[in-house]
């Protein structure tokens, strides 16, 4: 017999802190993701608008397309993706934790940000990428809440997170940082974050601060929807929607070709777990 599925009208933070603690163990999903747990901590977290964690490691370079599906196929059915990758020698432990927490705490974000209500409790059920990091409830939530206000001091339109995006013709867009010069290129009418942070291989957190500081400065703004009337056309559909998740084991949607990969932060990163 199959585990029933619990429903829930509760906020999800709500909820995370009494599974948290009953030490609870399965996926509690929301309209913007899922929340893995094991005995009460978190140990997966995707979304739909985000990166996932397979985007951001064959991306940067770290990590070859076909050793990230290699190991999908291998170990995705045992829920054990990630020691797959560390065993098979594809990647170093560290590389992969660093990583694997950027993607849990970029998801979290989304999942979280608006605390909307949780939809159903899947007890028993764990993600195809397997136990690599575990963090507490209170910390997911805190980290969640820290960007939250972050990003609404640099600028307090959340619209920019998901819409797409496109540049404001006038303002002078030169001497910008390298990385939102970086950033401000990718924008074109039709991505949105999400699919920006994936072109530049980069955490979704970093390119929603860039692209906030480019809202403030008047450079981007969101894509106002087509309201369809008497004489207007449908509203085309965007390049690429995002990717539906799932709380089934199996494979994540394979990754889009990256514009322009930057490694310059997974290899600072790696080089300080070398050092240590």
């Amino acid at each position: 017999m199959s585990t029933p599925t619990l429903r829930t009208d509760e906020p999800a933070s709500a909820l995370l802190g009494t599974l948290a603690a009953q030490g609870a163990t399965g996926a509690l999903s929301t309209q913007t993701g899922i929340v893995y747990l094991a005995a009460g901590h978190v140990v997966h977290v995707e979304s739909a608008v985000t990166p996932d964690l397979g985007d951001l490691l064959t991306h940067s370079g770290a990590l070859a397309p076909d050793g990230w599906w290699e190991a999908i196929d291998q170990a995705g059915r045992r829920c054990s993706v990630g020691r797959q990758l560390v065993d098979s020698g594809h990647l170093a432990a560290g590389a992969l934790e660093l990583c694997h927490l950027g993607a849990l705490f970029d998801a979290a974000y989304f999942v979280l940000a608006h605390d909307g209500p949780a939809l159903r409790f899947r007890p028993g059920a764990a993600h195809w990428l397997g136990a690599v990091r575990s963090v507490p409830v209170d910390t997911v939530l805190r980290e969640s809440r820290r960007r939250r206000e972050l990003l609404h001091r640099i600028w307090p339109e959340s619209a920019v997170d998901r819409a797409p995006l496109a540049r404001v013709p006038g303002p002078d867009a030169t001497d910008l940082p390298a990385r939102r010069g970086r950033t401000l290129a990718q924008v074109d009418g039709v991505r949105t974050a999400a699919q920006i942070a994936t072109a530049l291989a980069c955490r979704t957190f970093h390119t929603l601060v860039e692209l906030r500081r480019l809202a403030a400065a008047g450079l981007v703004a969101p894509v106002a929807p087509l309201i369809p009337g008497p004489s207007s056309a449908p509203a085309p559909a965007p390049a690429s929607a995002p990717a539906t998740v799932s709380a089934e084991p199996g494979p994540a949607p394979r990754p889009l070709a990256s514009d322009e990969p930057e490694t310059a932060l997974l290899r600072r990163l790696l080089h300080a777990l070398e050092a240590l």
